[in-house]
């Protein structure tokens, strides 16, 4: 069988099967079938492959259970969360966070609350209880 080259991302359907693996915290293809949200009407060898292909670039582990794989996470979605910014701010902001924070909060239309919430969230980061 070919190796893959390990790529540090995921496709769009890997990016579902995988949350759909992270919130089982293990399963079969089957198992990770049932759990895509929304359901995909998806042949089991289709399915399967994506799981396979996901072993190969190294976001799975897959052990055997008799005649079924059982597959688990080999790294948290706040992992793989943090890699994908990382991405995005290098490629698309010139590795400034500030620009891609900036064009969140000036393109989403956030409530007051959502934006006190990220104004408590920098706070504690910074170490302040109060703002000031």
């Amino acid at each position: 069988m070919r190796k893959r080259k390990k790529s540090e991302l995921l496709t769009e359907v890997e990016l579902e099967f995988m949350t759909g693996l992270w919130e089982l915290g293990q399963g079969t293809v089957r198992d990770v079938l049932d759990a895509l949200n929304p359901p995909r009407d998806l042949a089991y060898t289709s399915a399967a492959t994506i799981m396979r292909i996901l072993d190969e670039k190294g976001f799975v582990s897959s052990k055997r259970d008799g005649k079924t794989f059982v597959y688990c996470p080999l790294l948290s979605k706040d992992e793989y969360q943090g890699r994908l910014l990382r991405d995005v701010s290098a490629k698309l902001f010139d590795n400034t966070p500030a620009a891609m924070v900036a064009r969140l909060v000036d393109d989403q239309d956030l409530s007051v609350d959502a934006l006190d919430e990220i104004r408590a969230l920098l706070d504690r980061r910074m170490g302040k209880d109060e703002r000031g």
